[in-house]
């Protein structure tokens, strides 16, 4: 895990002039990384202790879709509008730049009761308590979130009332 830092490339300015952009691309370009780091946060507690995972849109689903598979948990997708078919539960949010929303399909959160959420990166934190408020919303539980990088200078992870856990804190 020491090269994972050194695979995530920041680009200042970008998507508006003031942020500072994570790149974790660089990541999956590695697959002895992209393995280790995927095996690591597949058999971290918050994983253990769910039924499913609920990855964000976009750069979530890769790492989400990894860990799903290694760790045997069905993976239900948070996306961004006009992005998913059927009947849907909708959730506005804020982020570092800007407003959107995100949705899930409503009969994907029938199956189970507690679920993990995947993101590749925790900043403020709107993403994440925007899908912890959909899940929420349906009476369901939160075991917890796992995400590759914390920015720790945005203190995202104080908006939370579940578990946290990050392999990288910048």
């Amino acid at each position: 895990m020491k090269k994972l830092k050194s695979l995530i490339k920041t680009y200042y300015d970008f998507p508006q002039k003031g942020i500072a952009f994570k790149d974790l691309l660089g990541i999956i370009q590695d697959t002895e990384v992209f393995r280790e780091l995927i095996t690591r946060m597949s058999s971290n507690q918050v994983i253990r202790n769910s039924e499913a995972i609920i990855s964000i849109e976009a750069r979530g689903f890769i790492f989400g879709a990894a860990i799903s598979l290694q760790a045997s948990k069905p993976m239900i997708v948070a996306r961004k509008p006009g992005k998913l078919p059927g009947e849907l539960i909708q959730e506005d949010y804020c982020l570092e730049y800007g407003k959107d929303s995100l949705s899930i399909q409503k009969d994907a959160l029938k199956k189970f009761k507690t679920y993990a959420i995947v993101d590749d990166l925790l900043a403020t934190g709107g993403t994440v308590d925007c899908v912890a408020k959909l899940i929420k919303k349906k009476g369901k539980n939160i075991s917890g979130l796992i995400t590759v990088v914390e920015l720790l200078e945005l203190c995202g992870r104080s908006k939370f009332d579940f578990a946290v856990e990050s392999i990288v804190s910048l």
